[in-house]
């Protein structure tokens, strides 16, 4: 259930970017659900392969170059889905670092109070 939860907030805070940033759009709310779910599986088979491909660069970057890493994860995504658009690998870079904000500020929500 907090699966679903998540992937639906991550969908409306691709919207809500998609909404305040002019070279990023986003065709439907059912396309953002689709943005949530290809960025969620992206990041969880492609971005450990290209975070161990640029260790090195990661390392005397130290760790900047996981941002860029990030923005070509978008820019991945921009050419899997037909109704998401982003400008170019800036509006990629800063769509990434509003969607994590967004991202932590909509998952502290679905945390539970165990104190």
């Amino acid at each position: 259930m907090k699966l679903i939860l998540r992937i639906l907030l991550s969908a409306v805070a691709v919207v809500i970017l998609a909404n305040v940033l002019p070279n990023v759009s986003v065709d439907s709310f059912i396309t953002a659900v689709i943005v949530a779910v290809v960025l969620s599986i992206l990041n969880l088979l492609v971005k450990p392969i290209l975070v161990i491909l640029t260790l090195p660069v990661t390392v005397i970057t130290f760790g900047l170059f996981l941002l860029i890493i990030n923005a070509i994860i978008i820019l991945l995504a921009d050419k899997l889905i037909d109704g998401f658009a982003v400008g170019n690998i800036w509006w990629a870079l800063i769509f990434s670092l509003l969607l994590s904000f967004l991202q932590s500020i909509f998952f502290t929500l679905l945390k539970d109070d165990k104190s």
